[in-house]
């Protein structure tokens, strides 16, 4: 994937979690989420909030933490989440993880 949309990621089939790797990457996540009108489930600008290094899409144009369960799936590289399949992309490189 390229420098696409980040709203193009909700077209994938699963629950997308967001790498962010450092913090230039995700003052840029936070503000092209902004951009393309995610806000977080609380109706925040994601600007207005500090970014963390996953931050979860979901299908309503929101975003949200996911707290330790969610990394560490993310870092075990878990398959699934719930009965979701688990989708790892990396903002920075701009690529789906394996």
């Amino acid at each position: 994937m390229s420098e696409k949309a980040i709203s193009n990621l909700l077209n994938l089939k699963g629950r997308v979690y967001v790498y962010l790797a450092d913090e230039e990457t995700g003052k840029q996540f936070m503000q092209q989420a902004e951009t393309e009108g995610f806000t977080f489930r609380d109706g925040v600008k994601p600007t207005e909030r500090p970014y963390d290094s996953i931050i979860a899409l979901n299908r309503d144009h929101t975003i949200n933490y996911v707290g330790f369960v969610g990394h560490m799936a993310f870092g075990a590289k878990a398959k699934t989440i719930g009965k979701e399949k688990l989708i790892r992309y990396d903002f920075k490189k701009r690529l789906l993880l394996t």
